[in-house]
């Protein structure tokens, strides 16, 4: 019974290392596509590809997800320097004069 408990765990270990492994490759190969994709985002990405879900299309999800974050935060900057302008208490007045 020990020796099946043993040889289980030693199998889990393996496997566990080879998920790393892989993962590691694939964060390599991601960095090399400069895709930006973080260790956790790009295990998500194939944590949703393994449940089926289409690659072509998580690819176009992530490319929008990050053409609107790139507008708000434009959108954001806009703003706020508008409001420096007319303020006399804003710091970045400060830091231009």
């Amino acid at each position: 019974m020990a020796s099946s408990s043993g040889a289980g765990s030693a199998a889990a270990a393996a496997n566990l290392n080879a998920v790393r492994e892989t993962m590691d490759i694939l964060l390599e190969i991601s960095r090399i596509l400069n895709t930006g994709l973080d260790m956790e985002t790009l295990s998500i990405c194939v944590r949703l590809c393994e449940q089926g879900i289409n690659p072509e299309a998580l690819s176009s999800v992530i490319k929008e997800l990050r053409k609107a974050t790139e507008a708000l935060k434009l959108s954001c900057t806009t703003r706020y320097l508008r409001v420096c302008d007319v303020s006399p208490h804003c710091s970045m007045r400060t830091l231009a004069l």
